[in-house]
């Protein structure tokens, strides 16, 4: 090694050496290479100088100090939270929060740890946001909390430079009581439904009938139709024993008959 540094000295020259020294030292504190998705906020002497990134960037050595900022979106866990609805239901909800920073100079200058403040943040309004509906909407209208959620929770972060890009209630656990309660409920709903629909069609079966029933007063020969047809049809089964319908007006004279006979005296004999 000492005959490596004497031959450079004596090749190059002392002068010359300690220049290459010097820049080889400078030059890793002078350059920096960020990624494409990160930005540099350079403070020269402690104080703000500019933001600059991606590629290249430059530094004087020593004196400008660079803070990287990733602005890809980053996604996190908002914990499971235990909390009770407007209609005091107690429900378990958790929930997943995009965001991304849009300005690195705000996010680093205001704040001391965005992604911390985002998800403390996070947490608050989800619990104020959930205690302000009640279950039946929790349930049935979740893109509205969703996006709720995500209005609340940006106007808080948007001092910081921090837009919040979506926000999803991934689960809400009911107590095991409160299933089987709503369980019995759907089933009673199906229960009635069904009544409902077996009375309309008893309803709409009775109005047919009637207008059947006046279809066949005002034209007699419908019923003797009607009553061919239904031999044809008891015919074409397989059976021992047939039954033939009588129609009533069939048997409508001799009823008559037998009520004028009832009613009219006996004829007198000869020697009345």
């Amino acid at each position: 090694m000492e005959h490596v540094i004497g031959f450079l000295i004596s090749t190059l020259g002392p002068a010359v050496l300690i220049a290459i020294v010097i820049l080889l030292l400078l030059v890793p504190a002078a350059v920096r290479i960020l990624p494409d998705w990160e930005r540099a906020i350079i403070l020269r002497f402690g104080k703000f100088n500019r933001v600059t990134g991606p590629g290249i960037i430059w530094l004087i050595p020593y004196i400008d100090r660079p803070i990287r900022v990733d602005t890809r979106i980053v996604t996190f866990d908002v914990p499971r939270q235990e909390m009770m609805t407007r209609d005091n239901v107690p429900v378990t909800v958790d929930a997943i929060v995009l965001f991304r920073v849009i300005d690195p100079k705000h996010a680093i200058l205001n704040i001391e740890n965005f992604v911390r403040t985002t998800s403390l943040i996070a947490q608050t309004t989800l619990r104020a946001i959930i205690g302000q509906v009640e279950l039946d909407e929790l349930l049935a209208s979740r893109d509205k909390i969703n996006q709720r959620l995500q209005s609340v929770i940006d106007e808080q972060t948007e001092p910081y430079g921090v837009k919040v890009t979506g926000v999803e209630v991934r689960d809400v656990i009911l107590p095991e009581s409160l299933k089987r309660a709503m369980a019995a409920q759907a089933e009673s709903e199906r229960e009635r439904r069904a009544k409902v629909i077996n009375a309309l069609g008893e309803f709409e079966a009775a109005e047919k009938l009637t207008q059947a029933a006046a279809l066949i007063g005002r034209e007699p020969a419908a019923l003797q139709l009607r009553y061919l047809q239904s031999i044809r049809e008891i015919a074409s089964e397989r059976a021992t024993m047939t039954i033939l319908p009588v129609p009533i007006d069939i048997l409508k004279p001799f009823v008559d008959l037998a009520a004028r006979s009832q009613v009219s005296p006996p004829p007198a004999g000869p020697g009345a």
